[in-house]
């Protein structure tokens, strides 16, 4: 009888250890969530910038522009300056202006763009300097 008995502890530990190894490989390898990171078009002081002016993101991960001050606002990114080629820099570029606070866009860094820092400027206000950059790491 005592023998049954340790035999089932036995194996109620060995179930038990299983299940905690599985579990944990199981959230150790879930992908991270996405994160959203918002970009001021316009400082609240009232300035020509992009506020924050260099964002590091993930695949998966978004940034999304938001006029805020000083309009009119867009995002164009620079061809010579992304990773892709021009294709890329012109498909997640915003060249509609923005006018009134609140207006937005919103790109998805994706998994197949190539990692790398994505410089980009609102077309009005290229020249009082309204240049930012993403970083994207992989």
């Amino acid at each position: 009888m005592q023998r049954v008995f340790r035999a089932a502890q036995r194996l109620g530990l060995v179930i038990l250890s299983c299940l905690l190894v599985v579990g944990t490989l199981t959230l150790a390898s879930a992908p991270a969530a996405a994160t959203n990171y918002d970009v001021k078009m316009g400082s609240d002081a009232g300035l020509l910038v992009f506020e924050p002016s260099t964002i590091t993101v993930k695949p998966g991960d978004s940034v999304t522009w938001v006029n805020n001050k000083m309009a009119p606002h867009n995002v164009i990114f620079d061809a010579a300056n992304v990773p892709g080629d021009k294709a890329l820099a012109d498909s997640i570029s915003h060249s509609q202006l923005t006018f009134a606070p609140g207006e937005n866009y919103a790109t998805t860094f994706t998994d197949d763009m190539p990692a790398g820092t994505y410089t980009y400027y609102c077309a009005p206000h290229r020249g009082a300097g309204m240049v930012a950059k993403v970083i994207l790491e992989k």
